[in-house]
């Protein structure tokens, strides 16, 4: 599944494929860019090699759309996190789908309901320690 999650409306945008290559990714950022055609477009990714790709970064370029890369080993800081972890709650943990298009389907319909209760994604954390200049993690 390649997924993303558009913060001023809540709601997850997503394409199912039997693959996860950078054609496929670049497929999907096509298709975000049709989505929203005006202005630049920022996508969080991880640092997954399809994301990396040369062609993809080539096209990206041209089409005004910036990939904004999460630190190794830092997921969380990406929203759609998140949603994933509602997702495989609702979809999936103690699940026995008897095929792909089963499971498919089930995560369809849950991504449907999802958007019809979407919001629009404000506030990230505003009491996080995080969010604070002085904060420093403990580290050795």
């Amino acid at each position: 599944m390649l997924s993303g999650l558009d913060l001023a409306s809540g709601q997850m945008f997503y394409r199912l494929r039997d693959r996860k290559r950078w054609q496929e990714f670049l497929d999907f950022l096509r298709q975000l860019r049709r989505r929203f055609p005006t202005g630049r477009l920022y996508v969080v990714c991880d640092n997954f090699s399809p994301h990396l790709k040369t062609e993809v970064a080539a096209w990206c370029a041209t089409h005004d759309v910036e990939l904004v890369f999460t630190p190794t080993n830092a997921s969380w800081l990406n929203w759609i996190e998140s949603e994933f972890t509602a997702l495989r709650y609702f979809t999936l943990d103690g699940s026995d789908y008897p095929s792909h298009t089963a499971q498919e389907a089930a995560i369809a319909g849950y991504i449907r309901w999802a958007n019809r209760h979407a919001r629009p994604k404000r506030h990230f954390a505003p009491e996080s320690k995080i969010r604070r200049p002085d904060y420093l993690p403990n580290v050795a």
